[in-house]
């Protein structure tokens, strides 16, 4: 009788704890993500300033090359590499059938379902497009053309949107004709949101090719 006593007492010990390891511990209600503001609480990540990660074990991408691509990529599909949209644009940078092919691409259905191919076509078609507008980036790079504080990641991504010949006609009309693609976005839009962005490490290259 002592021996089954002795036993299941222990059983019971055992198993509450067993079970405490599986309780969910106490959430700060203070997130680290959070700051608390006199009006509520606010989102403080990701941000935009660089400052706010000094103490942090998180990276900054704001004006990194890496955070223009990921801003363009919001922009063109929210992120989605499967994304195809009305008019038969492909992936997360959202790619005609025609550009695909100047940077080596042949097979659509192999580029959606490849986010590392798709990754490549981005910076692939960056150094093609900064090679073309290499003369254009050293005339207007710093100026204020039609109130847009015009730099070189902001001319790309406009190229990215319109066609490095869009881009020219821009510049050609001192920013006065108003260029859009077939959605009603315009050069002008993509040139303001994502100027200043670091893309210097991009080496133009008139024949970047995705291998």
């Amino acid at each position: 009788m002592i021996n089954k006593w002795f036993f299941y007492t222990s059983l019971a010990l055992i198993i509450a704890f067993l079970s405490s390891g599986f309780k969910p511990s106490e959430l700060d209600s203070n997130e680290w993500f959070l700051i608390n503001k006199k009006d509520g609480t606010h989102y403080l990540y990701p941000s935009q300033k660089q400052n706010d990660y000094s103490d942090l074990n998180v990276p900054y991408t704001g004006k990194f090359f890496i955070g223009y691509k990921e801003a363009i990529a919001f922009k063109e599909s929210q992120g989605n590499y499967k994304k195809i949209n009305s008019l038969g644009y492909l992936g997360k940078y959202q790619f005609g059938a025609t550009t695909l092919k100047t940077i080596g691409i042949e097979d659509s259905r192999q580029f959606l379902n490849n986010p590392r191919m798709q990754e490549k076509a981005f910076v692939a078609l960056v150094a093609q497009n900064k090679s073309e507008l290499k003369d254009v980036i050293d005339k207007y790079d710093g100026r204020v053309i039609s109130g847009i504080l015009v730099t070189e990641s902001g001319i790309l991504a406009a190229a990215h949107l319109g066609g490095a010949g869009s881009v020219k006609k821009f510049f050609k009309h001192e920013g006065k004709r108003y260029l859009k693609d077939a959605y009603g976005t315009s050069i002008r839009s993509y040139m303001k949101e994502f100027g200043g962005y670091e893309t210097s490490g991009i080496i133009a290259d008139s024949n970047a090719m995705v291998q």
